[in-house]
Protein backbone atom coordinates (compact mmCIF):
# COMPACT_ATOMS: atom_id res chain seq x y z
CA UNK A 1 0.00 0.00 0.00
CA UNK A 2 2.67 2.17 0.91
CA UNK A 3 4.16 1.46 -2.68
CA UNK A 4 1.46 2.79 -4.47
CA UNK A 5 0.86 5.86 -2.53
CA UNK A 6 5.19 6.27 -3.48
CA UNK A 7 4.28 6.07 -7.32
CA UNK A 8 1.21 8.59 -7.02
CA UNK A 9 3.59 11.26 -5.26
CA UNK A 10 6.34 10.63 -8.03
CA UNK A 11 3.75 11.25 -10.43
CA UNK A 12 2.72 14.52 -9.32
CA UNK A 13 6.12 15.73 -8.38
CA UNK A 14 6.69 15.26 -12.24
CA UNK A 15 3.50 16.78 -13.45
CA UNK A 16 3.96 20.06 -11.51
CA UNK A 17 7.96 20.12 -12.14
CA UNK A 18 6.88 19.76 -15.76
CA UNK A 19 4.06 22.90 -15.56
CA UNK A 20 6.86 24.96 -13.46
CA UNK A 21 9.16 24.63 -16.35
CA UNK A 22 6.85 25.39 -18.81
CA UNK A 23 5.16 28.56 -16.69
CA UNK A 24 8.76 29.76 -16.10
CA UNK A 25 9.83 29.31 -20.13
CA UNK A 26 6.44 31.31 -21.17
CA UNK A 27 7.27 34.12 -18.69
CA UNK A 28 11.07 34.29 -19.57
CA UNK A 29 9.74 34.18 -23.62
CA UNK A 30 7.35 37.40 -22.63
CA UNK A 31 10.02 39.12 -20.67
CA UNK A 32 12.58 38.57 -23.68
CA UNK A 33 9.57 39.81 -25.84
CA UNK A 34 9.62 42.78 -23.96
CA UNK A 35 12.96 43.64 -23.54
CA UNK A 36 13.23 43.10 -27.29
CA UNK A 37 10.08 45.91 -28.11
CA UNK A 38 11.07 48.30 -24.93
CA UNK A 39 7.23 47.80 -24.33
CA UNK A 40 5.51 46.67 -21.23
CA UNK A 41 2.32 46.49 -23.46
CA UNK A 42 2.78 44.16 -26.66
CA UNK A 43 -0.61 43.14 -27.34
CA UNK A 44 -3.83 44.73 -26.10
CA UNK A 45 -4.19 41.69 -23.75
CA UNK A 46 -1.17 42.54 -21.81
CA UNK A 47 -2.92 45.42 -20.28
CA UNK A 48 -6.40 47.09 -21.88
CA UNK A 49 -6.10 49.96 -20.16
CA UNK A 50 -2.82 50.72 -21.03
CA UNK A 51 -3.20 49.87 -24.41
CA UNK A 52 -6.33 52.08 -25.31
CA UNK A 53 -4.35 54.87 -23.64
CA UNK A 54 -1.55 54.32 -25.87
CA UNK A 55 -3.74 53.60 -29.26
CA UNK A 56 -5.56 57.16 -27.91
CA UNK A 57 -2.33 58.98 -27.77
CA UNK A 58 -0.70 57.82 -30.82
CA UNK A 59 -4.10 58.61 -32.63
CA UNK A 60 -3.92 62.25 -31.76
CA UNK A 61 -0.02 62.40 -32.85
CA UNK A 62 -1.43 60.73 -35.92
CA UNK A 63 -4.01 63.18 -36.41
CA UNK A 64 -1.27 66.20 -35.19
CA UNK A 65 0.99 65.16 -38.13
CA UNK A 66 -1.86 65.28 -40.63
CA UNK A 67 -2.53 69.09 -39.87
CA UNK A 68 1.13 70.01 -39.76
CA UNK A 69 1.42 68.46 -43.30
CA UNK A 70 -1.93 70.62 -44.54
CA UNK A 71 -0.17 74.02 -42.37
CA UNK A 72 3.13 73.14 -44.31
CA UNK A 73 1.64 73.44 -47.58
CA UNK A 74 -0.47 76.65 -46.31
CA UNK A 75 2.98 78.31 -45.19
CA UNK A 76 4.16 77.70 -48.46
CA UNK A 77 1.18 79.34 -50.68
CA UNK A 78 1.48 82.09 -48.44
CA UNK A 79 5.05 82.60 -48.47
CA UNK A 80 4.83 82.52 -52.20
CA UNK A 81 1.77 85.06 -51.51
CA UNK A 82 4.00 87.50 -49.45
CA UNK A 83 7.03 87.19 -52.15
CA UNK A 84 4.41 88.14 -54.68
CA UNK A 85 2.60 91.24 -52.49
CA UNK A 86 6.47 92.37 -52.34
CA UNK A 87 7.24 92.32 -55.79
CA UNK A 88 4.17 94.00 -56.81
CA UNK A 89 4.85 96.67 -54.18
CA UNK A 90 8.57 97.39 -55.57
CA UNK A 91 6.61 97.71 -59.04
CA UNK A 92 3.93 100.31 -58.12
CA UNK A 93 7.22 101.83 -56.58
CA UNK A 94 9.03 102.75 -59.51
CA UNK A 95 5.45 103.33 -61.24
CA UNK A 96 5.26 105.77 -58.72
CA UNK A 97 8.79 107.47 -59.19
CA UNK A 98 8.12 107.60 -62.80
CA UNK A 99 4.81 109.31 -61.90
CA UNK A 100 7.11 111.92 -59.63
CA UNK A 101 9.31 112.67 -62.76
CA UNK A 102 6.60 113.36 -65.29
CA UNK A 103 5.70 116.51 -62.94
CA UNK A 104 8.82 118.23 -63.79
CA UNK A 105 8.07 121.18 -65.50
CA UNK A 106 10.93 120.88 -67.99
CA UNK A 107 9.78 117.92 -69.77
CA UNK A 108 8.55 118.54 -73.55
CA UNK A 109 5.48 116.45 -74.72
CA UNK A 110 8.06 113.90 -75.67
CA UNK A 111 9.39 113.06 -72.69
CA UNK A 112 5.87 112.67 -70.49
CA UNK A 113 4.92 109.92 -73.67
CA UNK A 114 8.24 107.90 -72.89
CA UNK A 115 7.41 107.92 -69.59
CA UNK A 116 3.90 107.24 -70.40
CA UNK A 117 5.47 103.85 -72.38
CA UNK A 118 7.36 102.71 -69.49
CA UNK A 119 4.64 103.16 -66.82
CA UNK A 120 2.59 100.57 -69.75
CA UNK A 121 5.42 98.20 -69.45
CA UNK A 122 5.38 98.14 -65.37
CA UNK A 123 1.26 98.40 -65.24
CA UNK A 124 1.56 95.14 -67.24
CA UNK A 125 3.97 93.43 -65.29
CA UNK A 126 2.21 94.28 -62.38
CA UNK A 127 -1.17 92.54 -63.85
CA UNK A 128 0.46 89.61 -64.28
CA UNK A 129 1.86 89.96 -60.38
CA UNK A 130 -1.38 90.08 -59.40
CA UNK A 131 -2.43 87.18 -61.27
CA UNK A 132 0.19 84.89 -60.09
CA UNK A 133 -0.91 80.98 -58.90
CA UNK A 134 1.33 78.52 -57.07
CA UNK A 135 2.21 75.30 -57.77
CA UNK A 136 -1.24 73.92 -57.98
CA UNK A 137 -2.32 76.75 -60.33
CA UNK A 138 -4.47 78.65 -57.53
CA UNK A 139 -4.22 82.24 -57.55
CA UNK A 140 -2.26 83.56 -54.75
CA UNK A 141 -4.51 86.38 -54.31
CA UNK A 142 -7.53 84.63 -55.21
CA UNK A 143 -9.52 85.92 -52.06
CA UNK A 144 -12.48 83.38 -50.71
CA UNK A 145 -12.10 81.52 -54.81
CA UNK A 146 -11.88 83.12 -58.03
CA UNK A 147 -11.58 82.31 -62.02
CA UNK A 148 -8.18 81.45 -63.17
CA UNK A 149 -6.97 85.32 -63.62
CA UNK A 150 -8.97 86.89 -60.56
CA UNK A 151 -8.25 90.15 -61.81
CA UNK A 152 -9.58 91.08 -65.84
CA UNK A 153 -10.02 94.28 -67.58
CA UNK A 154 -10.36 96.79 -69.00
CA UNK A 155 -13.10 94.80 -70.52
CA UNK A 156 -15.33 95.36 -73.80
CA UNK A 157 -17.91 97.54 -72.75
CA UNK A 158 -16.37 98.20 -69.44
CA UNK A 159 -13.43 100.20 -69.43
CA UNK A 160 -12.92 99.38 -65.75
CA UNK A 161 -10.99 96.23 -63.97
CA UNK A 162 -12.99 93.92 -62.18
CA UNK A 163 -12.02 90.83 -59.74
CA UNK A 164 -13.27 87.96 -60.67
CA UNK A 165 -13.80 86.65 -57.41
CA UNK A 166 -15.31 86.43 -53.82
CA UNK A 167 -13.97 89.44 -51.91
CA UNK A 168 -13.01 88.59 -47.98
CA UNK A 169 -10.27 86.80 -46.25
CA UNK A 170 -10.12 83.07 -45.67
CA UNK A 171 -10.11 82.33 -41.80
CA UNK A 172 -7.72 80.61 -39.37
CA UNK A 173 -8.17 78.22 -37.41
CA UNK A 174 -5.39 77.16 -33.89
CA UNK A 175 -4.13 74.27 -36.28
CA UNK A 176 -4.18 76.25 -40.28
CA UNK A 177 -3.90 79.48 -41.88
CA UNK A 178 -5.45 80.72 -44.61
CA UNK A 179 -3.26 79.45 -48.30
CA UNK A 180 -5.01 82.48 -50.06
CA UNK A 181 -4.99 86.36 -49.92
CA UNK A 182 -7.66 88.99 -50.51
CA UNK A 183 -6.45 90.53 -53.25
CA UNK A 184 -9.41 92.30 -53.96
CA UNK A 185 -8.44 94.22 -50.80
CA UNK A 186 -5.25 94.86 -51.67
CA UNK A 187 -5.90 96.39 -55.58
CA UNK A 188 -9.32 97.27 -55.70
CA UNK A 189 -10.67 100.61 -54.33
CA UNK A 190 -13.88 100.94 -52.74
CA UNK A 191 -15.50 104.16 -52.74
CA UNK A 192 -16.61 104.17 -49.33
CA UNK A 193 -13.79 102.74 -48.10
CA UNK A 194 -10.81 104.73 -50.16
CA UNK A 195 -12.59 107.85 -51.68
CA UNK A 196 -10.23 107.26 -54.19
CA UNK A 197 -11.48 110.20 -57.19
CA UNK A 198 -9.59 111.12 -60.20
CA UNK A 199 -9.89 114.70 -60.99
CA UNK A 200 -9.17 115.50 -64.52
CA UNK A 201 -9.42 119.62 -65.72
CA UNK A 202 -10.47 120.79 -69.27
CA UNK A 203 -7.45 121.71 -71.37
CA UNK A 204 -6.52 125.03 -70.05
CA UNK A 205 -4.73 127.49 -72.50
CA UNK A 206 -2.18 129.87 -72.39
CA UNK A 207 -0.20 130.63 -69.39
CA UNK A 208 -2.98 130.31 -66.81
CA UNK A 209 -3.29 127.32 -64.35
CA UNK A 210 -6.28 125.22 -62.95
CA UNK A 211 -5.39 122.51 -60.85
CA UNK A 212 -7.51 120.52 -58.08
CA UNK A 213 -5.64 118.98 -54.80
CA UNK A 214 -6.62 115.38 -54.22
CA UNK A 215 -9.37 114.41 -53.13
CA UNK A 216 -10.27 113.58 -49.01
CA UNK A 217 -12.82 111.30 -47.99
CA UNK A 218 -14.39 113.45 -45.28
CA UNK A 219 -17.75 111.63 -44.71
CA UNK A 220 -16.74 107.88 -46.50
CA UNK A 221 -20.21 106.63 -45.74
CA UNK A 222 -21.84 109.28 -47.75
CA UNK A 223 -19.82 108.80 -51.00
CA UNK A 224 -21.56 107.29 -53.82
CA UNK A 225 -19.17 106.19 -56.32
CA UNK A 226 -21.24 108.29 -58.90
CA UNK A 227 -19.66 111.02 -61.45
CA UNK A 228 -19.47 114.41 -61.17
CA UNK A 229 -19.01 117.62 -63.16
CA UNK A 230 -18.03 121.37 -61.77
CA UNK A 231 -18.61 123.55 -64.78
CA UNK A 232 -17.24 127.19 -64.48
CA UNK A 233 -19.97 130.21 -65.73
CA UNK A 234 -20.22 133.91 -65.67
CA UNK A 235 -17.02 134.78 -64.99
CA UNK A 236 -16.19 138.72 -65.23
CA UNK A 237 -15.45 141.58 -63.72
CA UNK A 238 -15.95 142.03 -60.10
CA UNK A 239 -17.73 145.14 -57.83
CA UNK A 240 -14.14 146.18 -57.27
CA UNK A 241 -11.36 146.98 -59.84
CA UNK A 242 -8.69 144.33 -59.67
CA UNK A 243 -11.31 141.72 -59.20
CA UNK A 244 -13.74 139.41 -60.50
CA UNK A 245 -16.28 136.75 -59.77
CA UNK A 246 -17.39 133.38 -61.27
CA UNK A 247 -20.09 131.13 -60.54
CA UNK A 248 -19.81 127.26 -60.46
CA UNK A 249 -22.39 124.15 -60.36
CA UNK A 250 -22.29 121.05 -59.16
CA UNK A 251 -23.42 118.20 -61.87
CA UNK A 252 -23.86 115.17 -60.54
CA UNK A 253 -23.63 112.72 -64.32
CA UNK A 254 -24.80 109.68 -62.98
CA UNK A 255 -28.20 110.51 -61.36
CA UNK A 256 -28.74 113.50 -63.89
CA UNK A 257 -29.07 116.25 -61.29
CA UNK A 258 -27.16 119.33 -60.43
CA UNK A 259 -26.18 121.68 -57.20
CA UNK A 260 -27.56 125.33 -57.14
CA UNK A 261 -25.12 128.03 -58.74
CA UNK A 262 -22.82 128.93 -56.70
CA UNK A 263 -21.10 132.56 -56.91
CA UNK A 264 -17.11 132.83 -56.14
CA UNK A 265 -17.19 136.94 -55.34
CA UNK A 266 -15.07 139.56 -55.44
CA UNK A 267 -11.82 137.52 -55.94
CA UNK A 268 -8.34 139.47 -56.81
CA UNK A 269 -7.68 138.72 -60.34
CA UNK A 270 -3.65 139.57 -59.79
CA UNK A 271 -3.29 136.54 -57.03
CA UNK A 272 -3.75 132.90 -57.35
CA UNK A 273 -7.31 131.37 -55.85
CA UNK A 274 -8.44 128.73 -54.26
CA UNK A 275 -11.57 127.36 -53.48
CA UNK A 276 -12.71 124.98 -51.17
CA UNK A 277 -15.60 122.49 -51.86
CA UNK A 278 -15.78 120.26 -48.64
CA UNK A 279 -18.56 118.30 -47.35
CA UNK A 280 -17.29 119.06 -44.00
CA UNK A 281 -17.58 122.84 -44.11
CA UNK A 282 -20.38 123.48 -47.23
CA UNK A 283 -23.47 120.75 -46.69
CA UNK A 284 -25.33 122.44 -49.47
CA UNK A 285 -23.03 122.44 -52.32
CA UNK A 286 -20.19 119.59 -51.89
CA UNK A 287 -19.31 116.38 -53.62
CA UNK A 288 -20.75 114.05 -51.12
CA UNK A 289 -18.44 112.65 -48.50
CA UNK A 290 -15.18 114.35 -50.36
CA UNK A 291 -13.28 117.21 -49.86
CA UNK A 292 -10.81 118.74 -52.59
CA UNK A 293 -9.69 122.33 -53.05
CA UNK A 294 -9.54 124.20 -56.84
CA UNK A 295 -6.67 125.89 -57.24
CA UNK A 296 -6.09 128.66 -60.09
CA UNK A 297 -4.03 131.54 -61.35
CA UNK A 298 -4.36 134.08 -63.76
CA UNK A 299 -1.91 135.03 -66.48
CA UNK A 300 -1.28 138.06 -68.95
CA UNK A 301 -2.25 138.14 -72.17
CA UNK A 302 -0.35 139.57 -74.94
CA UNK A 303 -1.72 142.92 -74.97
CA UNK A 304 -0.84 143.48 -71.11
CA UNK A 305 -4.05 142.52 -69.83
CA UNK A 306 -5.04 139.59 -67.22
CA UNK A 307 -6.98 136.56 -68.61
CA UNK A 308 -9.08 134.81 -65.78
CA UNK A 309 -8.67 131.75 -64.30
CA UNK A 310 -11.01 129.73 -64.46
CA UNK A 311 -12.68 131.02 -67.37
CA UNK A 312 -15.65 130.35 -68.72
CA UNK A 313 -16.58 127.15 -70.07
CA UNK A 314 -13.57 125.84 -67.51
CA UNK A 315 -14.73 122.14 -66.42
CA UNK A 316 -13.19 119.38 -63.44
CA UNK A 317 -14.58 115.92 -64.30
CA UNK A 318 -14.38 113.11 -60.94
CA UNK A 319 -14.68 109.98 -61.52
CA UNK A 320 -14.54 107.47 -59.30
CA UNK A 321 -11.25 105.01 -58.95
CA UNK A 322 -12.17 101.48 -58.97
CA UNK A 323 -8.64 100.12 -58.73
CA UNK A 324 -4.92 100.66 -58.71
CA UNK A 325 -4.86 98.96 -61.92
CA UNK A 326 -7.53 101.71 -63.08
CA UNK A 327 -5.57 104.79 -61.18
CA UNK A 328 -2.30 103.59 -63.45
CA UNK A 329 -4.01 103.80 -66.35
CA UNK A 330 -5.61 107.33 -65.78
CA UNK A 331 -2.12 108.41 -65.18
CA UNK A 332 -0.56 106.82 -68.22
CA UNK A 333 -3.61 108.54 -70.20
CA UNK A 334 -3.06 111.97 -68.46
CA UNK A 335 0.63 112.17 -68.32
CA UNK A 336 1.61 110.68 -72.15
CA UNK A 337 -1.46 112.96 -73.29
CA UNK A 338 -0.70 116.01 -71.42
CA UNK A 339 -0.85 119.39 -73.63
CA UNK A 340 0.75 121.40 -71.38
CA UNK A 341 2.25 121.52 -67.79
CA UNK A 342 -0.89 122.13 -66.54
CA UNK A 343 -2.65 119.25 -67.78
CA UNK A 344 0.70 116.75 -66.61
CA UNK A 345 0.65 118.67 -63.19
CA UNK A 346 -3.15 117.53 -62.80
CA UNK A 347 -2.46 114.19 -64.04
CA UNK A 348 0.81 114.13 -61.25
CA UNK A 349 -1.17 115.26 -58.16
CA UNK A 350 -4.03 113.44 -58.79
CA UNK A 351 -1.77 109.86 -59.75
CA UNK A 352 0.33 110.62 -56.43
CA UNK A 353 -2.57 110.76 -54.22
CA UNK A 354 -4.50 107.00 -55.33
CA UNK A 355 -0.87 105.67 -55.86
CA UNK A 356 -0.18 106.44 -52.16
CA UNK A 357 -3.46 104.80 -51.17
CA UNK A 358 -2.91 101.53 -53.15
CA UNK A 359 0.51 101.85 -51.54
CA UNK A 360 -0.95 101.55 -48.19
CA UNK A 361 -3.15 98.84 -48.48
CA UNK A 362 -0.48 96.51 -50.27
CA UNK A 363 1.18 97.26 -47.53
CA UNK A 364 -1.51 96.25 -45.44
CA UNK A 365 -2.00 92.94 -47.11
CA UNK A 366 1.99 92.24 -47.12
CA UNK A 367 2.29 92.62 -43.44
CA UNK A 368 -0.89 90.33 -43.04
CA UNK A 369 0.89 87.71 -44.85
CA UNK A 370 3.40 87.85 -42.48
CA UNK A 371 1.30 87.31 -39.48
CA UNK A 372 0.18 84.77 -40.90
CA UNK A 373 3.24 82.77 -41.35
CA UNK A 374 4.42 84.14 -37.97
CA UNK A 375 1.36 82.66 -36.74
CA UNK A 376 2.11 79.05 -39.08
CA UNK A 377 5.24 79.02 -36.76
CA UNK A 378 3.37 79.61 -33.04
CA UNK A 379 0.99 76.84 -34.76
CA UNK A 380 3.82 74.51 -35.52
CA UNK A 381 5.56 75.56 -31.73
CA UNK A 382 2.34 74.49 -30.00
CA UNK A 383 2.08 71.28 -31.93
CA UNK A 384 5.42 70.25 -31.56
CA UNK A 385 4.62 70.85 -27.70
CA UNK A 386 1.50 68.49 -28.12
CA UNK A 387 3.89 65.63 -29.52
CA UNK A 388 5.64 65.86 -27.26
CA UNK A 389 3.02 65.68 -24.25
CA UNK A 390 0.88 62.64 -25.95
CA UNK A 391 4.63 60.78 -26.84
CA UNK A 392 5.29 60.98 -23.22
CA UNK A 393 1.45 59.78 -22.51
CA UNK A 394 2.28 56.95 -24.66
CA UNK A 395 5.35 55.96 -22.93
CA UNK A 396 4.04 55.79 -19.88
CA UNK A 397 1.26 53.72 -20.85
CA UNK A 398 2.98 51.05 -22.91
CA UNK A 399 7.05 51.73 -22.68
CA UNK A 400 9.21 49.18 -20.34
CA UNK A 401 10.82 50.77 -17.73
CA UNK A 402 14.55 48.98 -18.93
CA UNK A 403 16.14 48.18 -15.77
CA UNK A 404 12.92 47.05 -14.06
CA UNK A 405 12.80 45.40 -17.47
CA UNK A 406 16.28 43.63 -17.26
CA UNK A 407 16.10 42.39 -13.34
CA UNK A 408 12.75 40.80 -13.92
CA UNK A 409 14.66 38.59 -16.61
CA UNK A 410 17.52 37.87 -14.95
CA UNK A 411 15.42 37.04 -11.69
CA UNK A 412 13.19 34.56 -14.18
CA UNK A 413 16.05 33.45 -15.69
CA UNK A 414 17.53 32.52 -12.35
CA UNK A 415 13.81 30.86 -11.71
CA UNK A 416 13.67 29.05 -14.65
CA UNK A 417 17.01 27.32 -14.27
CA UNK A 418 16.28 26.24 -10.76
CA UNK A 419 12.77 24.79 -12.40
CA UNK A 420 14.84 22.86 -14.61
CA UNK A 421 17.04 21.76 -12.16
CA UNK A 422 13.94 20.90 -10.20
CA UNK A 423 13.20 18.86 -13.31
CA UNK A 424 16.37 16.66 -13.40
CA UNK A 425 15.99 15.84 -9.96
CA UNK A 426 13.10 14.58 -10.44
CA UNK A 427 13.63 12.66 -13.36
CA UNK A 428 16.00 10.46 -11.37
CA UNK A 429 13.12 9.35 -8.61
CA UNK A 430 12.87 5.32 -9.82
CA UNK A 431 10.98 2.77 -7.73
CA UNK A 432 14.43 0.86 -8.52
CA UNK A 433 16.05 3.17 -5.79
CA UNK A 434 13.61 2.51 -2.89
CA UNK A 435 13.37 -1.19 -3.50
CA UNK A 436 17.89 -1.27 -3.39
Amino acid sequence: MSNTIFRVGTANMYDNAIRNVSARQTSLVNLQENLTSGKRVVRASDDPVSAAQAERALTRISRIQTEQRALENQRNAIAQAESTMGDAVNLVQEIRQLVVNAGNGALKPEDRKTIANQLQSLREQLSDVANRKDTNGIPLLGALGSAVNPFLGPLPGNPDYEFKGQPGQSSNTGVSIANTLDGHSAFMFDPQRDGAYTASVSTIPGNRTLTTSALTPVNPGAVTGNNYQIVFSAVGPGATPGTATATYTIQDLTLGTSSAPVTVPDFPTDKPLSIEISAATNPAVNVPGLSFTINASPAKQADGSLAYSPANGDTISLQPSPSLFSTIDSAIKNIGGAANNNAATQAVGQALANIDRGLERMHNMRGYAGELLNRADRITGDQEKRSVQLESDRSRAEDLDMIKGISDFQNQQTGYQAALQTYASVQKLSLFNYIS
